[in-house]
């Protein structure tokens, strides 16, 4: 399937997240961001430490993207994990799958993510907790950029262990009570008051740095994305039957969440502004690949422009780098600049909350103003910039 661990998430639009996503609107990329607004299950739902966000319908969400890119002619190959490649000096020329299966291309992107395999989640986390990503059927992942030759980076957490546990679980909505239920429907959000069984010790691992907040340690916070999405990393089953309400509890994602959670930010690519891998030339990353970056929303923003620069790069356009007066591309920036230090890689970054969020708003990039974004996005002559693709071949 697609979306990795989209297939899970489904938080969208929460506090600088609806910033990046008007301004990647603003500037011909907000396809992607439509399709979630038409997977919604709830809308301008708050909750502790956020505000407005917009929870998309995990069920959903997958065949609403699959679709969209069939519409455009795009050729999607599944059973198909990229094993070896073929170089010309600092060009990639050619890609091999498992089955044999040869890919030729101009340029190439890396979106193979950063969490797993099996090895790094025993080694560095509690073991496989058997998450969406299902490394044990499919295999773990392979980093393109990594098979290219290029020196990648292994972030750590607030606590200084190598790598970060993925932050949130997914419960059977159905084997909750039915007043959490008929919460979680109505206002797609329940605070489930839960001190006793709580560690601030599984929240200081988590990748979500936005989510270690005193409300996270004193309440279970609840989320309907189609499941219950439970925002703690993980938590010993019977405990959690412990808390009134949960007593018949099951995890839906990961499946073993009552042991751990995926390990992710391993074999980040190291990459400049365009999103560009150092030392491959003709390979761009996105999402995780591209550095300490949280979430969907990120995810989107940056295979967008790595999209984009990829298909400029193969048609001899030079490629477009956001500047600092956007949100978005502030984030990349700083990103990357934060993980030239030994600092920055403890550090995680998301529009959503912690250091990013608070450079925005002390910036005064956080808006949730159409009018204003569409007017700053003109202002750096980037109107509409993204939507021209087509026109190029």
């Amino acid at each position: 399937m697609l979306l990795g661990t989209g297939l899970v998430g489904g938080i969208m639009n929460n506090n600088g997240r609806l910033t990046a996503s008007l301004e990647m609107a603003a500037m011909g990329a907000g396809d992607m961001f439509d399709i979630c607004s038409s997977c919604a299950r709830h809308e301008n739902v708050d909750f502790p430490g956020h505000n407005h966000a917009m929870l998309y319908d995990i069920a959903l969400i997958h065949g609403a993207v699959h679709r969209y890119l069939l519409d455009l002619g795009v050729d999607v190959k599944f059973f198909s994990r990229v094993k070896s490649l073929k170089k010309e000096g600092n060009r990639i020329k050619q890609v091999a799958d498992e089955k044999g299966g040869i890919f030729e291309a101009d340029v190439f992107i890396d979106a193979t993510g950063t969490a797993g395999p099996m090895s790094n989640c025993s080694k560095y986390g509690n073991g496989c907790a058997m998450c969406i990503l299902r490394c044990p059927s499919f295999g773990g992942r392979i980093s393109l950029a990594g098979l290219a030759g290029a020196k990648e980076k292994t972030g750590r957490n607030s606590n200084g262990a190598v790598g970060a546990m993925s932050g949130s679980c997914k419960l059977h909505i159905q084997s909750l009570s039915a007043e959490i239920q008929e919460k979680l429907a109505v206002s797609g959000m329940a605070r489930v008051p839960a001190p006793k069984v709580l560690s601030a010790g599984k929240l200081s691992a988590k990748a979500c740095q936005q989510y270690a907040l005193d409300e996270y340690k004193e309440n279970l916070i609840l989320l309907d994305t189609g499941h219950a999405k439970m925002m703690t990393p993980y938590m010993e089953l019977e405990s959690l039957r412990s808390v009134p309400g949960m007593e018949n509890a099951r995890y839906e994602d990961p499946y073993a969440g009552g042991v751990g959670n995926s390990m992710r930010y391993f074999d980040m690519a190291p990459r400049d502004d365009s999103l560009k891998v150092e030392g491959i030339d003709n390979l761009y990353c996105c999402g995780e690949k591209a550095g300490l970056l949280v979430g969907h929303t990120e995810a989107i923003c940056t295979g967008a422009l790595a999209g984009f620069n990829a298909a400029m790069s193969a048609f001899g356009k030079n490629p477009l780098v956001l500047p600092e007066e956007l949100a978005v591309g502030f984030a990349i920036h700083a990103v990357r600049e934060a993980m030239e230090t030994p600092e920055g890689m403890g550090k995680k970054f998301t529009f959503s909350g912690s250091v990013l969020f608070e450079a925005m708003v002390e910036r005064q990039l956080y808006s949730v103003n159409p009018e204003e974004i569409d007017k700053r996005v003109r202002k750096a002559g980037l109107f509409d910039a993204m939507a021209g693709i087509k026109g190029l071949a």
